[in-house]
C-alpha cells in the first residue's frame, strides 16, 4: 500500500518541509460554519474525518484577531524551515458588523498546533505597519480600504529582502478600496521567516472584474504555478489559470475546463491538495448557494485539470473555507489527546 501524504500549497519542489516523512493522518483546518472561528478536524485516511473540540475554536479567536475578534478562511502550512506551522486568516466578524467589509488579516504561528501567537495587520492604519514603509504606496489613502479577504501563503525561496536574505512567505489576498478601485482585485505581500513582518500590498493581477479566493499550487507535471480562483459574477464555478512565476503574469482563466459540477449554484474557497504516491489532485471548495452550504471535494488529473467525481466531505459537522496538511503520528496523537482532555 502506498504511503499517502497531503501536501500544503507550498510546492514540493520548492519546500521539502511541506511534506511529512512518515504520515499518520491529516488535518483539515477551516473556518467553522457554526461561527467565525478556526476549527480542526482529523482523519487517518484523508477521506473520513472527525471534529476536534466539537468543531469549536482551537485558539482564543478574540485575543488573536485584534480588529474584529473573528477569524475566517483559515489557511495553514508548515514552516519553510524548521519545526512549526504558520496560518493566515481574514480578521472579520460579520455576526457583529452585519456587513461584508473588513480591514485586515492575521498571521499566526505555532510549534505544536495547540499554542498559537499572532500578529494583526489593520491595513487602514497605513504605510507604517509594513516593514518597507518607505517604498511606493499602492493607495493614496489606506484608511478607505473596505475589504482584505481570504489570505493564503506559499513559500518563495527566490525572494530577496533588502538586507540580502533569501526567501519569504508569499501571502496573497483580495483587496477592495471602493474610492480608489472599482472592484476586488488580487494583491500580494511578503512575510519574513519570523512571520511577523509584512511588506506593502502590491497588485498581483487585474482582469477587469472582481476576483477573490485564490489558491496557488506548484504543479510538477508542467513545472508551472496553477491558480484556482472565484470570479465574482459571470459563469459560476472555480476557475484555473497558470504562470511560470508566482508574481505572474497571470492570464485570464481557462473557460473550457473548470469546476462546474454545481450548475447555477455558486462556489468559492478552493483548496487544492495532493496525496503522496498519487500524482493526481483533489480540490475542496464551498458550494454556498444551498442552505446549509455544502463543502465538496472533487478530483483532478496530475495537471490539476479535468475535474471529476465531486462528493461532500465526510464527518465534519460544520465545514467551511479551509485547507489541508499531513501530520506525523506524534502531531496527530498530541492533538487528539489535548482536545479529548479539554472535553
Amino acid at each position: 500500500m502506498k504511503r499517502k501524504i497531503i501536501m500544503s500549497a507550498v510546492g514540493m519542489a520548492l519546500a521539502a518541509s511541506a511534506a511529512v516523512a512518515k504520515t499518520y493522518g491529516y488535518l483539515y483546518c477551516h473556518m467553522s460554519g457554526k461561527g467565525e472561528w478556526t476549527a480542526f478536524a482529523l482523519s487517518r485516511d484523508g477521506e473520513h474525518w472527525h471534529d476536534l473540540n466539537g468543531g469549536g475554536e482551537v485558539y482564543d479567536t478574540k485575543a488573536l484577531s485584534r480588529i474584529e475578534g473573528g477569524a475566517r478562511d483559515a489557511y495553514i502550512a508548515r514552516k519553510a524551515r524548521g519545526k512549526g506551522f504558520v496560518m493566515v486568516t481574514t480578521d472579520m466578524k460579520v455576526a457583529d458588523s452585519h456587513h461584508w467589509y473588513n480591514y485586515g488579516i492575521d498571521l499566526l504561528k505555532s510549534r505544536d498546533l495547540i499554542h498559537w501567537e499572532s500578529v494583526t495587520f489593520d491595513f487602514r492604519q497605513g504605510p507604517h505597519i509594513f516593514c518597507n514603509a518607505d517604498s511606493p504606496d499602492t493607495y493614496d489613502d489606506y484608511s478607505g480600504i473596505n475589504r482584505v479577504w481570504a489570505p493564503q501563503v506559499i513559500w518563495d525561496p527566490h525572494y530577496t529582502w533588502d538586507n540580502g536574505e533569501r526567501g519569504g512567505y508569499f501571502i496573497y489576498y483580495s483587496l477592495l478600496h471602493a474610492t480608489e478601485e472599482k472592484y476586488d482585485r488580487m494583491y500580494f505581500s511578503y512575510a519574513d521567516r519570523t512571520f511577523t513582518r509584512l511588506t506593502k500590498p502590491r497588485l498581483l493581477f487585474d482582469w477587469g472584474y472582481a476576483t477573490i479566493d485564490a489558491d496557488i499550487n506548484y504543479v510538477e507535471a508542467d513545472s508551472m504555478y496553477h491558480m484556482m480562483i472565484k470570479k465574482e459574477g459571470g459563469t459560476p464555478g472555480i476557475f484555473t489559470t497558470k504562470s511560470k512565476h508566482l508574481r505572474g503574469p497571470w492570464p485570464e482563466p481557462d473557460m473550457s475546463d473548470y469546476v462546474n459540477f454545481e450548475g447555477n449554484r455558486k462556489c468559492e474557497g478552493a483548496s487544492a491538495f495532493r496525496l503522496d504516491g498519487d500524482s493526481t489532485w483533489r480540490v475542496a471548495y464551498v458550494e454556498y448557494t444551498s442552505q446549509p452550504a455544502r463543502y465538496r471535494i472533487c478530483k483532478a488529473d496530475r495537471h490539476l485539470a479535468n475535474f471529476h467525481s465531486p462528493a461532500d466531505i465526510q464527518g465534519v459537522e460544520s465545514p467551511q473555507h479551509g485547507s489541508f496538511i499531513a501530520l506525523t503520528k506524534r502531531e496527530y496523537k498530541r492533538l487528539e489527546k489535548y482536545w479529548s482532555r479539554r472535553k
